[in-house]
């Protein structure tokens, strides 16, 4: 039974090694014609562009960005003019932070000797400003011309309308009738100061339908490194420069002067697609 199974195992044993071989040259072949193609239409693209024939259309990115007082995120759809000039469409949403906010957090014992953390607050916070931003600019190319590693250096200029919205800050503290939450008035401002009294921040739970809306506006210049121009994916960080300025002061700190006029450096990673 041996002896005839062995014949039958050899033949099994070479077919599926000439199967896999098979699938794997198909797989190598496969991925140089990638490779080929590729540099095709990235030589394509190149002469497209000396011709003023624009490789991309349209695209449409994210880009996260941070600064030194808050955080953002913007979508942005841009419509390709020339190989090297886009006109681009931005909504932003972002937060602007004070640059005397400190996060803490409360600690309150037990009769037992635990520790209760209360939720993390900012002492001394009047209001929470959003902005809300749509503008329109242009997307120069200033570096990378038919570079075909695809990185490119972009020149960016927006401006726009900005919507300032002022949202009272509310914390939680302990009174002798129990636990209540309020915002700072000068009507409560010794029990709003009165940090031994707190025992944390409320959240996002409260203030939405006391808003206050500041109109404004907003400019902003930036260079957007993209080392991967030459594809549908969008990858790129964009180092900018920008300010705010709106009709009415803001007061984010209890005591501290209202603003109108804010300054800001920003750093962003950008990711989308292109058509």
């Amino acid at each position: 039974m041996g002896k005839s199974l062995l014949p039958f195992l050899s033949c099994l044993f070479f077919f599926v090694s000439a199967q896999a071989q098979r699938i794997s040259n198909a797989s190598v072949n496969k991925k140089k014609e990638d490779k080929i193609e590729k540099r095709n239409r990235i030589n394509e693209m190149i002469r497209n562009e000396e011709e003023g024939i624009a490789g991309f259309n349209k695209h449409f990115i994210f880009n996260f960005k941070t600064h030194h007082d808050g955080y953002g995120i913007i979508l942005e759809k841009g419509i390709a003019k020339t190989p090297y000039k886009s006109t681009i469409f931005q909504l932003e949403f972002a937060e602007k932070q004070h640059p005397k906010e400190n996060k803490q957090s409360s600690t309150d014992f037990t009769n037992a000797g635990f520790a209760i953390f209360g939720r993390p607050f900012v002492y001394g916070k009047q209001n929470i400003f959003y902005q809300t931003k749509l503008g329109a600019g242009q997307q120069i190319m200033i570096g990378g011309k038919s570079n075909k590693n695809g990185v490119a250096v972009y020149g960016i200029l927006v401006g726009g309308f900005s919507a300032g919205l002022a949202r009272p800050y509310y914390l939680e503290f302990n009174v002798p009738s129990g636990s209540q939450k309020l915002k700072f008035t000068e009507k409560n401002r010794a029990i709003f100061l009165s940090a031994d009294k707190i025992i944390g921040g409320t959240g996002l739970q409260l203030g939405w339908n006391e808003m206050k809306f500041i109109p404004g506006a907003y400019g902003k210049a930036s260079l957007r490194f993209d080392w991967a121009r030459f594809n549908q994916v969008v990858s790129a960080m964009e180092f900018g420069f920008g300010f705010d300025y709106y009709t009415s002061g803001v007061v984010q700190m209890v005591d501290n002067p209202a603003k109108s006029f804010f300054p800001t450096g920003y750093l962003g990673l950008v990711f989308g697609n292109r058509k």
